[in-house]
């Protein structure tokens, strides 16, 4: 995580052991990103007796490395669910991610978790004039099937007023959209599980799973048996549990932030959260003190560019030209998975329960499915049913050709991006 913004001014935090030995817990929780840190944190709300099993350091995957826009809903429009699940499904979905974002923002304010939140917006700037006509009808979704008065349509000019960048043709506002400090943010949860009694493991690498009766994970160090066990890898899943693994796919998103820029109000208003209409997208804010923070382009290998700053710049560049030369203070990457439908995948194996895919919207999200599957643990499970009954379908040739295949979609799909 070199040269990250966000270690860089990371809240301090007192590090968890390692497991060693044998430790018995009603739930254990495999991952220490936000899908594992609010499971956890809802279990031991709930009495049970939780130990937390991270990989390396909690939060030091896609929780602490994203871009952190707080986007309510779900990576499918409102409209779209409707076309897919019909009227009282899609509204169904639509309340379960208002509740997600309700469940967040109850979170921090509950903990006093200090993670420089804002809660004035989030602006979608329409690349094409044809992103007009679906941010038109997805307003009137929202208002009408949904009763969500709290999106509107920018025209050039109002967009061009919030946001000092190339002309774009309009843009859709969403006014319960925010933005905070991930990394801070995952930290902060950490604090509230410990201090609920969860117990918490870094450098706890799970490398074997049993869930015939009960879960048990192995470490190379220790081993836990439990009750209940949640997998919460996302994108780091990788050969853990394989029954699952080729319903996502890890994809690189990288950024940077800037030195400090005179007067960041003037180039995007009221802490913002922006990001563009194109398939590939780029999206960007600015931080509390005043730089701009920008993740651009997409990689399908699990190397890093050679110069991260530079990949990054060209696209920076494309849409705040007066910012070609400015110095670039930090530059890292990390991690998402993505599902074929863009919809996160959430279901059980046994007593091992998961959700992961969420395909870009994992800052709320997370604290859904994090309550959700604990409900669902107690036995009570209408929403996990929901839920789980929009399970992505695996990619093509499965978690082995995966990649290579969706490469080449993605590559027509940001060929399109140009035209």
């Amino acid at each position: 995580m070199e040269r990250s913004y966000y270690v860089a001014t990371a809240n301090p935090f007192a590090r968890a052991s390692k497991l060693e030995g044998e430790a018995q817990a009603d739930v254990v929780v495999i991952g220490g990103g936000y899908t594992g840190l609010h499971a956890a944190l809802n279990a031991a709300e709930r009495g049970y007796s939780v130990i937390l099993l991270e990989a390396g350091r909690i939060g030091w995957g896609a929780s602490g490395r994203n871009g952190g826009q707080a986007i309510p809903g779900w990576r499918k429009s409102a409209t779209e669910l409707m076309s897919r699940f019909g009227r009282e499904r899609a509204k169904f979905l639509f309340e379960l991610a208002l509740d997600a974002r309700s469940l967040t923002m109850e979170r921090i304010a509950k903990h006093g978790i200090a993670c420089d939140l804002h809660v004035n917006g989030h602006l979608t700037l329409a690349a094409k004039p044809s992103d007009l006509s679906w941010m038109n009808a997805e307003m009137e979704t929202l208002a009408s099937v949904m009763d969500y008065p709290h999106a509107r349509v920018l025209s050039a000019s109002e967009t061009k007023a919030k946001v000092a960048s190339v002309d774009f043709h309009g843009g859709f506002l969403d006014e319960c959209g925010g933005q905070l400090h991930p990394l801070n943010f995952a930290l902060g949860l950490t604090d509230a599980a410990r201090a609920s009694g969860v117990v918490l493991h870094e450098d706890s690498r799970v490398v074997r799973i049993e869930s015939t009766e009960g879960v048990v994970a192995h470490t190379q160090s220790g081993v836990v048996q439990a009750r209940f066990g949640v997998l919460a890898c996302d994108a780091l899943l990788e050969g853990l549990e394989p029954r699952i693994a080729g319903r996502i796919m890890p994809v690189a998103n990288y950024l940077v932030a800037t030195e400090p820029v005179p007067d960041p109000q003037t180039l995007i208003a009221d802490h913002l959260a922006v990001s563009d209409s194109r398939f590939v997208v780029n999206y960007f804010r600015m931080t509390e003190d005043g730089r701009l923070l920008f993740g651009g382009g997409e990689r399908y290998s699990p190397h890093p560019p050679g110069n991260i700053e530079a990949f990054v710049r060209g696209h920076m560049a494309s849409i705040f030209p007066q910012l070609r030369d400015a110095r670039i203070d930090y530059a890292w990457g990390g991690l998402v998975s993505i599902s074929m439908t863009r919809l996160p995948h959430i279901g059980r194996m046994g007593d091992l329960f998961f959700a992961h895919g969420y395909s870009g919207l994992g800052v709320l999200l997370p604290a859904l499915m994090g309550k959700v599957l604990v409900e669902a643990m107690a036995g009570t499970a209408e929403r996990f049913d929901v839920l789980a009954g929009i399970a992505p379908p695996e990619f093509p040739g499965g978690a082995a050709l995966r990649s290579p295949l969706y490469v080449l979609g993605m590559l027509w799909y940001a060929l399109r991006d140009r035209l």
